[in-house]
């Protein structure tokens, strides 16, 4: 009796787990959701650099180059058939470097905007970002009804939009890893504004370290040519870069030239923020 008890020990012991480590190794299925408060690296708030401030869902386990995404660099899990650069912002392929702002109705620049029916359980969070903007400029915000062109709100797996206004229904990605701060970092570039980091003058105020850039990522920290409204750069803008944004090596690809700032914040508007807004759109 003894013997037997063995034997079957001796059997289950063996087989039965080495079956169990082949079907764990081919049949693996990984978690989907990434907490970002863990991946310091990945982080881009003003403390921990962290793009969202809470765990998120960001799709299938992170492929081991992934390391460096956040809500608004995930552009290449965006499917549809328009090109991308610098991350998050859309462009037509007919219509490159629009600068165009949205038109006024006697006066009151008022977005209309859609949520697809796949988002309506996070119409809180989308009203938050819009109250962000409106609470501090002139810009307002109201619900669709049959107007021509509007903001349309739709799911994806990143954050994207256009920068300026297009016309007819203008899509602007809202992925379930976007927050109240990266749907308004949005919804500023919807509103005709360009990353910080971008800016003409940028190279007197920060460093671009060109080899610690993921190859092919060159094009998103290249200067754009355009008005700075005569207002100082603003390391503190909603608009502005991560030290980590697109590293290929978990080394910066931002660094600061006055010591102490912190970038990438996505928690508020900073003052130069709200007045590129009320400045381009004549509230002031």
């Amino acid at each position: 009796m003894v013997w037997l008890l063995i034997l079957w020990v001796v059997q289950v012991g063996s087989v039965p787990i080495a079956n169990f480590t082949n079907a764990t190794t081919s049949n693996a299925t990984f978690p989907a959701t990434v907490d970002n408060s863990k991946n310091p690296i990945n982080n881009s708030t003003n403390v921990t650099f962290s793009a969202t401030g809470s765990t998120a869902s960001m799709g299938p386990c992170r492929r081991q180059n992934d390391w460096y995404k956040t809500p608004e660099t995930r552009e290449e899990d965006l499917q549809f058939d328009l090109a991308i650069m610098e991350g998050d912002i859309l462009v037509s392929e007919d219509r490159l470097a629009v600068k165009s702002l949205w038109p006024a109705n006697e006066g009151v620049t008022s977005i209309p905007y859609k949520i697809n029916d796949d988002l309506v359980d996070r119409k809180e969070t989308m009203l938050a970002a819009f109250k962000m903007i409106s609470d501090q400029t002139c810009i307002l915000f109201h619900e669709y009804t049959n107007e021509i062109n509007y903001i349309e709100l739709i799911s994806g797996t990143g954050c994207a939009s256009y920068v300026g206004f297009q016309g007819g229904a203008q899509p602007l990605y809202f992925g379930s890893a976007c927050n109240v701060g990266n749907l308004c970092h949005e919804l500023m570039h919807a509103l005709g504004l360009h990353h910080e980091h971008t800016r003409p003058d940028r190279d007197q105020y920060i460093t671009i370290q060109w080899d610690n850039v993921v190859s092919g990522k060159e094009e998103n920290f290249k200067v754009k040519e355009g008005d700075t409204q005569d207002l100082p750069y603003d390391y503190d803008s909603i608009m502005h870069y991560g030290t980590y944004y697109f590293s290929s090596n978990r080394n910066p690809t931002i660094d600061s030239k006055k010591s102490g700032v912190q970038i990438g914040q996505r928690n508020h508007l900073s003052p130069l923020d709200i007045a590129r807004l009320n400045k381009l759109y004549q509230c002031e």
